[in-house]
């Protein structure tokens, strides 16, 4: 029975361990037609509620799955895709 039970607790971390794995940091800068760095650009992972905006400098991070879609949004803009 205790090797059984050890048996499911394995199986469940290495199934949160294959889930985590597959989450990466996504980092880049937000610039304008004329390389100019924005500022206050909303970054949202499609389909989430996860999001960030970029610095004053145009930078940001964040943390979505591989193979999920960045939408970039700014005010009077249509938003962008780039996955």
């Amino acid at each position: 029975m205790k090797k059984r039970t050890l048996m499911v607790l394995l199986g469940i971390f290495l199934e949160g361990a294959q889930a985590f794995a597959q989450q990466v940091i996504v980092t880049g800068k937000v610039t304008d037609e004329q390389s100019n760095p924005l500022s206050g650009v909303a970054v949202v992972v499609k389909g989430t509620t996860t999001g960030t905006t970029s610095t004053s400098a145009g930078p940001y991070s964040i943390r979505a799955a591989v193979g999920q879609m960045l939408q970039f949004r700014y005010h009077g803009t249509v938003p962008i895709e780039r996955g």
